[in-house]
């Protein structure tokens, strides 16, 4: 089978805050996707940024007294900081404010333009008298025209969920200078996106994304596409269309024009060539992982831009569902909106990174982090099933043995079990159904942990001329771990990195899981994992309190 050549993504955090465990879902699951692609020999480049214009960074880098080249740096190190220490292995994080991303958004509106893509015309808005600015739907309060509720947003009431324009809210306020907002004519630039009405259709059937997606979609195919406004009035933080003085890409254009931007980026300090990933009939594949949230720009706006300024589509979106914590929207009065920072001064990635994996499948389901089966289930299958394997069989190859594993597989049949599973669950994973390769890794967990019970080498090993039988029972269960962690490599990196060393190999790679280490020498065993303790999630959770 020839090597596949993959390029993947993952929606880019916004420049405005610090990153939470709802986005880490997202990353995470994108990571192990990655690791697991390259464990089995193909291609593949990971690549992300950080969404870094807008309204509300420009406001706030003004609170602050900063200029938003400052605010972004400063929030990018700190976002950078996180991923990594979270294990997410990025090809290139870069910014959507960079000069790559500025070029070929460009490029593309003028692709656009050319081809009659651009449409212009006057419209209304709300504008602040006093600050001077255009205010978005999000930077308006007042009372809801329904229910008649305080404190509402422009454009929806969180309290009856009714859905209105600006225009229609009762004694609207500015948020930014608390002046009643004014209404004020504007030339605005449109992308005409019903002309893309046919090519969408056929492209949101064709395979590309999950069922529960297109199903969606068809509904807002029937309510019909409208115009799709990509400009911003000045004062904003972005960049300048192409011909125009006082007029911006609104920043849903150009953030996942970051994704080729970022891309661009790894391509101009590498080998790589930008090209034969992004034009059109290009056998390399293109993935983006992304929150349900934002699937109308990934499934509509983005392969109808693409497609109006000559590049290739991406093979598939996939998108999952939102998480809640202890089965709540995560809410910072409960101490359950939790800052990725604040989980890691608290708690190992690595716990996060498996009970995530044993909740992900392939469709768009929410997810619920219950922190006390997060603390059970790390604590059980990891500790109690994996680690077990190995803590409770090295101690006798290290003391009786010289450190040297026997020189035969005592139970061919068990081994080739394990071996053969590996196909399943590589399936599984490919899927993103990780939740059953989990599930079928804990089995085997499970049976490796039932052999040294049945066997009971601690018993063996004070009967007399059993040396040899305890040596092959032990080698072996220590060849079973190394299997289970060649299948958890993808999700727990680090874990892997320390049993390589325990097992004393370069790499544990899928290949080699055919063939069990005979007559070799092994390190002394270390805790490859320590259990979660109550405090250290109370801890978490008192931290995340407001």
């Amino acid at each position: 089978m020839s090597k596949r050549r993959i390029l993947v993504t993952s929606a880019l955090p916004y420049a405005n805050g610090e990153l939470h465990l709802g986005y880490m879902l997202e990353t995470i699951q994108t990571d192990i996707w990655v690791r697991f692609q390259k464990m089995m020999g193909n291609e593949c480049h990971y690549v992300c940024a950080d969404d870094a214009h807008g309204t509300p960074i420009m406001l706030k880098a003004n609170e602050m007294g900063i200029e938003p080249e400052t605010l972004i740096e400063q929030v990018k190190i700190r976002h950078q900081a996180d991923l990594d220490d979270f294990h997410i292995d990025f090809s290139q994080y870069h910014s959507t404010h960079s000069e790559e991303n500025r070029e070929i958004s460009e490029l593309i509106y003028n692709r656009l333009n050319d081809s009659g893509y651009i449409k212009k015309r006057v419209i209304s808005q709300a504008f602040d008298p006093e600050k001077e600015m255009f205010l978005p739907d999000r930077y308006i309060k007042g009372e809801c025209p329904k229910c008649g509720a305080d404190d509402q947003y422009g454009d929806n009431c969180e309290v009856c969920g009714a859905t209105y324009s600006t225009t229609e809210i009762k004694n609207a306020r500015s948020v930014i200078s608390g002046a009643a907002p004014i209404e004020k004519d504007s030339e605005h630039y449109f992308f005409d996106l019903p002309q893309f009405e046919k090519e969408l259709k056929n492209w949101t059937k064709a395979g590309h994304l999950q069922e529960q997606v297109s199903n969606k979609l068809a509904e807002w195919f029937e309510q019909g596409l409208q115009q799709w406004d990509i400009s911003r009035d000045s004062p904003y933080f972005g960049f300048k269309i192409p011909g125009t003085e006082d007029k911006y890409f609104y920043v849903w254009l150009d953030a996942p024009i970051g994704y080729m931007a970022s891309f661009k980026k790894l391509c101009d300090n590498s080998e790589l060539n930008f090209d034969e990933f992004f034009n059109k009939g290009s056998d390399a594949e293109l993935y983006h992982f992304i929150g349900k949230d934002i699937v109308y720009f990934h499934a509509l706006f983005w392969p109808a831009t693409l497609m109006g300024s000559d590049f290739r589509t991406p093979n598939a979106v996939f998108a999952h569902g939102f998480l809640s914590v202890n089965g709540q929207k995560m809410s910072k009065s409960r101490g359950t909106f939790i800052k990725a920072r604040t989980y890691l001064d608290n708690l190992d990635p690595e716990y996060l990174r498996y009970y995530y994996a044993s909740k992900l499948t392939a469709k768009i389901d929410d997810i619920d982090l219950n922190l006390e089966d997060f603390k059970q289930r790390v604590n059980s299958d990891l500790v109690g099933k994996v680690v077990n394997i190995a803590s409770r069989s090295a101690s006798f190859v290290v003391k009786k043995y010289d450190k040297e594993l026997s020189s035969d597989c005592v139970d061919k049949d068990l081994y080739k079990e394990f071996v053969e599973t590996g196909s399943d669950i590589a399936k599984h994973y490919e899927a993103r159904n990780f939740n059953q390769a989990m599930r079928l890794i804990m089995k085997l967990a499970d049976k490796a942990n039932q052999y040294i019970d049945e066997k009971k080498p601690w018993q063996l090993a004070k009967v007399e001329g059993s040396e040899r039988e305890v040596h092959e029972i032990t080698s072996l269960a220590i060849n079973l771990f190394k299997v289970l962690m060649t299948y958890l490599k993808p999700v727990l990196p680090e874990m892997a990195k320390r049993s390589e060393e325990f097992l004393n190999i370069e790499s544990l790679a899928w290949p080699d899981i055919e063939t069990p280490l005979t007559s070799h020498k092994i390190n002394n065993f270390k805790p490859l994992m320590t259990r979660i303790e109550d405090d250290q999630i109370d801890q978490m959770v008192e931290s995340s309190r407001v």
